[in-house]
């Protein structure tokens, strides 16, 4: 069920967006590299030497590179559902020279062919159960209305003691750019699912101890069409069903430049992300599909003293 019942993405949009973006998305995607660092910090604090690792939403690579170099000896695949962006991916992950050919070398299926890519839709994965030992996902979940399908996804194709990593985007999300356009019509900025529910939601999916923070970044712009230029280069603008078409009267962008001017400092226009990370882990199941209780039988410990 979706978190808003009133609230549907409009999947078929958003996939060609995301076609339509891929040649230029690398030119607009300092956010997500921004927390593909950040995400990659803190597995610095996590104890995890993962066989095969999958990036869910893969885009056009750049994370793959990132784990690759962390984890040279994990397999790696790509998947996302945009044939576009997998094909950007191929060509960024394919060795072009002998350093790289070692390094991407050890990818899965292997190895002067590149990292091997998969399209497909998050909510379906054509991945066997349990055979995957890290799910990465870096800003995917946005993208989806409901994300209870994809995560039970993910946490079925991990195997049990998997971690799956996750970036999302919280409410507060270009909250400037909400506030500047007319709402009359109806919402005019896509709608981001609040931490609280994701966790939710993890549990929901059969994740256990999931670990989330939220922090505020502000990029900042020279004009609100540098702003807007980003998100459609980065496929980010609004794919909601319900989104209005065009603005409300002669002056709704005028009207609406005004009213981001005054948010001006020091000669920039702001633009708040609320960024949420987050990890869980698969932890043994306590009972199987059809419901029946899982009992785990051990060895009966002897006492030697006794002997």
């Amino acid at each position: 069920m979706a978190q808003d019942q009133d609230f549907q993405l409009d999947r078929r949009l958003l996939r060609q967006r995301f076609d339509r973006a891929a040649a230029r998305y690398d030119s607009a995607d300092v956010l997500a590299r921004e927390i593909s660092r950040r995400m990659d910090e803190r597995l610095d604090y996590i104890r995890i030497s993962p066989k095969r690792i999958v990036d869910l939403g893969c885009g056009t690579g750049s994370d793959l590179l990132r784990l690759a170099e962390r984890f040279p000896e994990a397999a790696l695949i790509g998947l996302d559902f945009s044939l576009p962006m997998l094909e950007q991916c191929r060509r960024r992950t394919t060795p072009q020279s002998g350093t790289a050919r070692r390094l991407l070398g050890r990818l899965i299926g292997s190895s002067p062919h590149g990292t091997p890519v998969v399209a497909a839709d998050a909510n379906a994965l054509p991945l066997p159960r349990a055979s995957v030992s890290l799910a990465w996902s870096n800003l995917m979940l946005p993208g989806l209305h409901d994300p209870l399908p994809a995560l039970q996804e993910a946490h079925r194709v991990l195997e049990v003691g998997g971690l799956l990593m996750f970036s999302s985007l919280g409410p507060d999300t270009l909250r400037e750019l909400r506030e500047a356009l007319p709402d009359q019509a109806g919402e005019r900025v896509h709608r981001f699912i609040d931490m609280h529910d994701i966790g939710d939601v993890l549990v929901k999916a059969g994740f256990s101890d999931p670990v989330m923070d939220m922090e505020m970044l502000t990029l900042t712009y020279n004009d609100v069409d540098g702003l807007l230029s980003d998100l459609r280069a980065s496929g980010g603008n609004n794919a909601a069903s319900s989104r209005p078409r065009g603005l409300s009267g002669r002056d709704g962008w005028a009207a609406a430049r005004a009213h981001y001017e005054k948010l001006r400092t020091e000669g920039r226009l702001p633009a708040t992300f609320e960024v949420i990370q987050g990890h869980a882990w698969k932890a043994p199941a306590k009972n199987t599909e059809d419901g029946r209780a899982v009992i785990q039988f051990r060895p009966r410990q002897t006492d030697s003293s006794s002997s």
